[in-house]
């Protein structure tokens, strides 16, 4: 007797009924999941209103623009500061201190200059030179406050008052910020060749001094830019080399652009016509590549079987790894018997499983590349959805732009907020807020000589500016349910299109006319809600995963064990979640634009439906990654290829034409990475058209027998895999016939 299988028939529901109606897409359908849509309308208006309400409070000018100890912005057209879009520090060294990191503000006075120092200097030289030359203090007093103009004043008074900088050095602008010029020499730090130099005092001191202040002020404004920017301090030396080089990198676009850009749609032509050639090279390139491993494998076997018959007799080579224990030299484990004897188990096992595979999977494995071909000739029938994608671009870089504008504008809102500076660590006024035209006034002067009112950043006290942080974390999650409304409605558009050629019985007769445009008018008017509903679940994970690595970068420092492995855990748990529910989402939203149900039923219908032919999911899953990223490969491989020889000017009958590079590498990697790009653009299509046939496929099986009245839509290549036909009608009246003739020729 047969065993019974322990999991009742019901396990993973119900194979689908036969609806005689049943003709691809529902045409008649009602909107689900109008509760999720509703929701959804009034958070596009809310985020509509925060945008708004951001951008009436913020101040863009507050990012772009470096802003001085008077809270004035520099190179603002219509301003005095027009034409001085450069920020000075007084004096930089005092960035050194160490409560710049705490209170996010370099304590010296800080101005808008229209050009950077371009020489050593002090105030004391500067008086000392200028009553033979004027031109000493000519050059000097732009750097020095507008309003002060007279030379002659003691320099004690100068530095207590801030009307001038004690000294000035050769600097260069980062960031629209004045910073010494550095220069590496034979491994020595110099500035303008010097390696040392006069502060405003008179006291000689190393550029190395300058090089640490400059590399705590940058990492102040890497904090105070954005706080979404993340990296390591490599010294100020090699940011201002990247400089020099991305100008360089600029120059080689600009020379190039339109080389580049033919490279793209060459890429994208060959990646089109890759995709209709499948039809006629998925099967030789898939068992080509699978015998290619097999043979690969093989060799592997053998050459270990060789190296463990060579080795095999000669003294000190039959000693076990256990013996020699861990070695840094791996080498010396190759002349051991027993390492080529792991080895060789390792590959014959591997070369067992992938054929034992190919055999009890062949089907499974024919079946998925008929799939495949089948895709490229629905793509060749709806070759619009090609293009679709761009729909999706044009989307998500309007989502992004209005996250990014309003995450700016949050960001900026408030007024100019100034805190009292002071380089004496003796002063309780440090780091309290002060309004700069009456603190000349105040007390603060007399217990703190050497303080001064200087502005630190943008805020405010109402409950608009108390809340600002909620809001960016709104403004994110609104963000991510967008990005993913957006991705789903693609989805479900090409979905809706692609099911609408495989449940037309004539191919491609029987397509009904525009299907893609058809699909998502669908999408839109009836599914709204089902699609933001799936989106919402996405967005939510994601987000948390987001908070996650937030958490786990503010505790990198922390040496709580415990709190590292469980966030790990939660890391990896959200990790999988995240891409199950994608892979879920993809499916349910495939059902909804075949039968237009909810959302939840959508989902169960998908996830019972795979689990039923689980094996099939799992082979089609893999041949289909497997062949469209050996695509990729091939396809930004090969436009890479010819980048690189004519970037190189090894094609001679158009060396001329190259434009002259700085650096080759800057187009050739830019190409390469476009190419890849486009492909994947091209492939997410195709992807997309395999798995609605896949599914459209199961559901054929369950639906159909092959009758006149319940015919299978599948290509005849699939029907042919699984020994399916379809019964004529003719075929059918005539059994009828013989059977009615048989009872007369008995009498």
């Amino acid at each position: 007797m047969a065993r019974k299988s322990a999991i009742p028939p019901s396990y993973y529901g119900e194979p689908h009924k036969f609806d005689p109606t049943f003709r691809g897409p529902v045409h008649n359908r009602g909107c689900t999941d109008v509760l999720c849509c509703v929701i959804f309308v009034i958070v596009i208006l809310g985020y509509i209103v925060l945008g708004t309400v951001a951008w009436m409070h913020g101040d863009a000018r507050k990012v772009v623009y470096p802003t001085d100890s008077y809270g004035q912005f520099c190179g603002q057209q219509g301003t005095p500061n027009a034409n001085k879009a450069i920020l000075f520090y007084f004096n930089i060294l005092q960035c050194a201190n160490p409560t710049v990191l705490i209170n996010l503000q370099c304590p010296t006075t800080q101005l808008c200059v229209s050009k950077c120092p371009d020489r050593f200097a002090t105030y004391i030289d500067m008086q000392l030179n200028y009553r033979r030359n004027k031109s000493y203090w000519d050059y000097y007093k732009q750097f020095c406050k507008p309003s002060f103009d007279n030379p002659d004043k003691s320099v004690s008074l100068v530095l207590q008052d801030e009307d001038c900088p004690s000294m000035i050095v050769p600097s260069r602008p980062f960031l629209q910020r004045c910073f010494p010029d550095f220069i590496t020499r034979n491994g020595t730090l110099t500035v303008a060749n010097k390696t040392s130099f006069k502060d405003g005092h008179g006291k000689t001191r190393s550029v190395v001094d300058l090089r640490d202040a400059a590399k705590q002020e940058r990492t102040v404004l890497s904090g105070k830019v954005t706080a979404m920017q993340q990296g390591t301090e490599s010294g100020i030396t090699s940011l201002l080399d990247a400089k020099e080089v991305g100008v360089k990198i600029f120059e080689d676009y600009a020379s190039s652009w339109f080389w580049i850009l033919i490279g793209l749609v060459i890429s994208m032509l060959v990646s089109l016509i890759f995709i209709l050639l499948l039809r006629f090279t998925a099967g030789v390139l898939f068992w080509m590549v699978i015998f290619g491993v097999i043979v690969a494998v093989g060799y592997g076997i053998w050459h270990c079987y060789w190296e463990y018959s060579s080795l095999k007799g000669k003294p000190s080579s039959d000693i076990t790894i256990s013996d020699i224990g861990f070695q840094t030299d791996f080498r010396v484990y190759l002349q051991l018997t027993q390492t080529w004897l792991i080895f060789m188990i390792s590959l014959a096992v591997i070369e067992a499983i992938i054929i034992l595979v190919l055999i009890f999977l062949r089907n499974r494995v024919r079946i998925a590349i008929a799939l495949l071909k089948e895709g490229s000739k629905a793509i060749g029938c709806l070759m619009s959805t090609l293009f679709y994608p761009i729909i999706t671009f044009l989307l998500l870089a309007l989502c992004i732009a209005y996250w990014a504008v309003t995450a700016v504008f949050l960001a900026s809102s408030g007024d100019a907020v100034y805190k009292v500076m002071s380089t004496r660590p003796d002063c309780k006024y440090t780091n309290l807020t002060c309004d700069p035209k009456t603190f000349s006034q105040s007390n603060v002067t007399k217990l703190c000589p050497a303080s001064q009112c200087t502005f630190a950043f943008y805020g405010g006290e109402s409950l608009y500016h108390r809340y600002i942080f909620v809001l960016q974390l709104c403004n994110l999650l609104v963000f991510l349910w967008l990005v993913n409304f957006t991705i789903a409605l693609g989805q479900c558009t090409l979905a809706g299109a692609f099911a609408s050629y495989y449940w037309a019985l004539r191919k491609p007769e029987d397509i009904p006319p525009s299907p893609l445009a058809s699909s998502f008018g669908r999408a839109l008017r009836y599914h709204t809600g089902s699609l933001a509903f799936g989106a919402l679940i996405l967005s939510i994970v994601q987000f948390i995963r987001i908070i996650l690595e937030y958490l786990d970068h503010k505790l990198k420092g922390a040496h709580n064990a415990f709190t590292r492995f469980l966030l790990c855990c939660l890391k990896c748990c959200f990790w999988c979640l995240e891409h199950f529910i994608k892979f879920m989402n993809r499916n349910a939203y495939i059902m909804i634009s075949i039968y237009g149900k909810n959302f939840c039923a959508s989902a169960r219908d998908a996830f019972f439906l795979l689990m039923r032919n689980v094996m099939r999911v799992a082979v089609l899953d893999k041949v289909t990654d497997f062949l469209l990223f050996l695509g990729k490969l091939l396809i930004s491989g090969s436009v890479g290829v010819l980048a690189f020889f004519f970037f190189t000017r090894q094609i001679p009958v158009i060396q001329e034409e190259v434009p002259s590079l700085n650096y080759y590498w800057v187009p050739l990697l830019t190409v390469i990475f476009g190419s890849y790009m486009i492909a994947h653009g091209f492939f997410n299509v195709y992807a997309m058209c395999v798995d609605t046939l896949f599914l459209c496929f199961l559901l054929d099986l369950e639906k159909n027998d092959g009758s006149a009245t319940r015919p299978y839509y599948m290509a005849s290549s699939l029907r042919a895999i699984l020994n399916k036909k379809n019964k004529r009608p003719e075929e059918k009246k005539k059994r009828r016939k013989q059977k009615k003739e048989q009872p007369n020729k008995r009498h």
